[in-house]
């Protein structure tokens, strides 16, 4: 197990109701483990603004089975509805699968829903903690050209190196933040 409030696991169990999965499986688990189901929100997979309220992976209450408190990947053994759970496969490595669940899906849902993936154009991350990394490794697989923004100089090589990073830029650096700003810079996202 990856312990962080998303996690990896293998199945041991499934409940009588359960398709999707069979003992063995490797899955995964993001920040939510319930909600209503019912609701407007939940019937279009949008659970994170249940109207009723989502059940958190950790730090809080599976209110719709057993109030017992979710404690994330420091569980030991954790149950969840089907819905809240994904396939991970073969080929890729759990803790390489465990930060897609969190900072991966946080920034690859909006740049999928402003249709961020378009090859060729600039794409600007402002921060490069563990979103802005996610950010800068789509990104680049998307085939656009990457800027990363940054308070720390000292990030450029890791930048440049582990993400091929186009460009850097040290944000009190105002003259290149201008021009950054007036160039063909199409897409920001900002992890800060």
């Amino acid at each position: 197990m990856v312990c962080s409030h998303e996690m990896t696991g293998i199945v041991c169990d499934v409940g009588d109701e359960v398709t999707k999965f069979k003992i063995g499986n490797r899955v995964g688990v993001g920040c939510l483990v319930n909600s209503c189901g019912q609701c407007s929100h939940c019937r279009r997979n949008l659970e994170q603004y249940c109207e009723e309220r989502p059940v958190w992976t950790y730090n809080d209450r599976d209110i719709y089975t057993d109030d017992l408190p979710t404690y994330g990947g420091f569980s030991t053994l954790m149950v969840a509805p089907e819905r809240f759970v994904i396939k991970i496969p073969d080929g890729l490595p759990m803790d390489g699968a465990a930060p897609l669940l969190c900072a991966g899906i946080t920034v690859y849902s909006p740049m999928m829903h402003y249709k961020m993936e378009q090859g060729g154009k600039h794409f600007g991350v402002v921060g490069l903690g563990g979103l802005g990394f996610m950010a800068a490794k789509f990104a680049r697989a998307m085939g656009m050209q990457v800027t990363v923004i940054s308070t720390s100089p000292e990030k450029e090589l890791e930048a440049r190196a582990c993400l091929r990073a186009d460009d850097f830029i040290v944000s009190s650096d105002l003259k290149r933040m201008k021009v950054i700003f007036k160039t063909d810079c199409r897409f920001f996202v900002t992890s800060m």
